[in-house]
């Protein structure tokens, strides 16, 4: 008799679907992950739900609605492992710039009928409501690092996921640093790797998609910027971008208030 395999269950919250469709992205490799797991609840790709608990949950989308606080609690009560993809379940994602402003101000000015809507205060990671097992980061992911993580969870280590920072990709690809040779802004010394090194490669500055890298020091590449000719505002807004609510990103903004 076959042994039984881990049930696998792919969640949405508050997000555009872009990690989602990474996992979709991987094509190939995707048959050899079904191969390995029985997909029980993936909305993205099959309306079938097969019920849980599950062994590996992977949830994409930040906590943005109190329907949403309620159902990751659930998620998070019938799965083994819990996994967060993307910026949004890891940071809160481009919407926790809404966290800046009262809530009814917000609201108020977007729609016709306030009253109707139910949304908290504050659009938060996953990690600020439930215990997370493993988080991975990008706006989107990065697929080949979503079937790392598959592969080193299906076979109990760790994941071999980069924990340095955009730079040193950028030294690795062989990509002229943006910064020192056109003069452009760039997050990357203070970004996580794991891109690709997509926006240094097709000559634009880093913006952050994948969070602060481990002791980011935001205040040095401040500095730096300034020298690059960008004022207060700018430095503020260029920290609120895809993951402006990371903790070191969201410090370093309100430095430039």
């Amino acid at each position: 008799m076959a042994p039984k395999r881990p049930k696998l269950a792919v969640w949405k919250f508050s997000s555009c679907d872009g990690c989602q469709l990474s996992l979709l992205d991987c094509e190939d490799e995707l048959l050899a992950v079904a191969d390995s797991v029985e997909i029980a609840y993936f909305l993205e790709a099959s309306r079938a739900e097969i019920a849980g608990p599950y062994d590996i949950s992977l949830v994409e989308g930040s906590i943005t609605t109190p329907h949403e606080a309620e159902r990751i609690r659930r998620v998070r009560a019938q799965s083994r492992l819990l996994i967060t993809i993307g910026a949004c379940a890891t940071t809160g994602g481009i919407q926790a710039l809404k966290n800046l402003r009262p809530l009814e101000e917000l609201v108020g000015s977007v729609y016709a009928h306030p009253d109707y809507i139910k949304s908290l205060a504050t659009s938060t990671p996953v990690l600020d409501h439930v215990r997370v097992d493993f988080e991975l980061h990008g706006c989107p992911i990065n697929k080949h690092q979503l079937l790392e993580v598959l592969n080193a969870t299906l076979n109990g280590r760790k994941p071999n996921v980069p924990a340095y920072s955009q730079c040193v990709e950028c030294k690795l690809a062989g990509t002229i640093c943006v910064m020192v040779t056109e003069g452009k802004p760039c997050l990357g010394p203070v970004t996580q790797a794991g891109c690709g090194n997509v926006c240094p490669a097709c000559d634009r500055g880093c913006f952050a998609c994948f969070g602060p890298v481990e002791a980011p020091n935001t205040t040095a590449l401040s500095v730096r910027l300034k020298t690059l000719g960008m004022d207060e505002r700018s430095l503020q807004h260029y920290y609120r971008l895809f993951t402006n609510n990371a903790p070191a990103f969201r410090e370093a903004s309100k430095d430039h208030e």
